[in-house]
């Protein structure tokens, strides 16, 4: 653990001195995987930097053994450490990011590169076309995402994609990669703030039948070359489960893990199905709100849709969470907005579960790295890291640690952290 400690205050100092506060949002945020590598096939707000893992990962894989990430997200640190040819498994309970990040890590060879290229070419063409069948999900005011020319096109690739008779699955995962790109390169959003927000059209010049095309095009082009780059030797394993119980999510798939690098979702009511539903929707994850709000509910933090609602009937079971003040915090939320703080409690009572169950799967001497951000609710601060550290430290965890890495560019308040702890064993 001293080594990870090290590495990220050695980070930290390199940024303090580098000075420009985007420096340190290129080293610990998705600014950093804007390239054109695997990394950067699919954007998603809240992703953790490509950078920063690797500095974790070469600190600790290579003599740990087997690294494991209970929150998958968008496949990092299984990429990652596929990257440096370690064994690493990874878990989420959303079906569309276990799928991303097996398309992530899957790997390519140049004939299967070639039939997602004639693959993509057909969907261009039918995106072209302006007639002909198409696949339009039935998302709630579609209106504000694609213009009708736009949503039509990309209904008919979609169509095209759907009945690929004959065609493999590696190609197949290639074109679908492209087609979430295009969904997002023709959509009246913006990535300026933490979440994904609307913005107002900007007409069919740029978001009509021509754009889509072009979009599928100039998105395969970009990600083909990363495509056929090869990868080590290390297994992959992507398990679709819930954390709260990681023994069980890899009971087929036993092992000893000597580090878990990962971010779990923050204490901040970011919904990754809220920033996820364009894709979900267009690749038939997702068919109506309540499949959304449900899938929501059963994850960590998950507050979107009925999920919401649900809350204001949850209760706590009864157990206190470990952190001095912890009730403290919840009552003066509470106060202002029951629900949010009920949503508090449950997110670490959730939390406090993942934590128990992780030694039945880790090796002795594992290390933990856990980057979480604090939070603040009207005035109250939440110190999630804080809790984190004492969470471990209830589970048996020696030397919990916590290392500021940087101030999020959001409330003044709020930055992120390392939390990291050794497993005795």
């Amino acid at each position: 653990m001293t080594t990870l400690v090290a590495i990220a205050s050695a980070a930290r100092k390199r940024e303090e001195e580098a000075g420009p506060p985007a420096s340190a949002r290129r080293r610990f945020t998705f600014h950093g995987n804007l390239s054109a590598t695997r990394h950067g096939w699919l954007r998603l707000t809240p992703a953790y930097s490509v950078h920063f893992v690797r500095e974790l990962l070469a600190g600790a894989g290579r003599q740990s053994g087997a690294v494991l990430d209970p929150f998958c997200g968008t496949g990092t640190t299984l990429l990652c450490a596929a990257e440096l040819g370690l064994d690493a498994a990874t878990i989420d309970l959303n079906p569309f990011l276990v799928w991303l990040a097996r398309a992530k890590t899957a790997r390519y060879g140049a004939g299967v590169i070639d039939e997602a290229s004639a693959l993509v070419s057909r969907m261009a063409s039918a995106a072209r076309a302006r007639s002909g069948p198409a696949l339009v999900p039935d998302i709630h005011r579609i209106d504000r995402w694609w213009s009708p020319s736009a949503a039509s096109a990309l209904g008919r690739a979609a169509h095209v994609l759907r009945e690929r008779e004959g065609i493999g699955e590696g190609a197949v995962n290639l074109a679908r990669v492209t087609l979430c790109r295009a969904l997002i390169e023709c959509a009246s959003v913006s990535f300026g703030h933490q979440s994904m927000s609307f913005r107002r059209g900007d007409g069919e010049r740029r978001h009509g039948a021509a754009a889509v095309a072009t979009a599928l095009e100039s998105a395969f082009e970009s990600l083909s070359g990363s495509a056929g780059t090869g990868l080590g030797r290390g297994s992959r394993r992507v398990v679709l489960g819930d954390s709260r119980d990681v023994a069980g999510a890899l009971s087929r798939h036993a092992a000893r893990y000597g580090a878990v690098v990962t971010s779990p979702p923050y204490s901040n009511r970011m919904s990754y199905i809220r920033e996820l539903r364009p894709y979900m929707y267009w690749l038939g994850y997702l068919t109506d709100r309540k499949d959304a709000g449900e899938l929501d509910w059963r994850a960590i933090g998950g507050t979107w849709g009925s999920a919401t609602s649900r809350l204001g009937k949850w209760r706590p079971a009864g157990e206190p969470i470990p952190f001095d003040g912890f009730d403290t915090i919840v009552r003066k939320i509470s106060e202002r907005e029951p629900i949010l703080g009920s949503y508090v409690h449950r997110y670490f009572e959730d939390m406090r579960a993942h934590v128990r169950s992780l030694p039945a799967v880790l090796g002795p001497g594992a290390e933990i790295h856990y980057v979480v951000g604090n939070s603040k609710f009207y005035d109250v601060v939440l110190p999630a890291e804080q809790v984190f550290a004492a969470l471990f430290a209830e589970a048996g965890f020696r030397g919990a640690r916590v290392t500021e890495l940087r101030k999020r560019t959001s409330k003044k308040e709020l930055f992120e952290y390392l939390v990291t702890a050794t497993w005795p064993g």
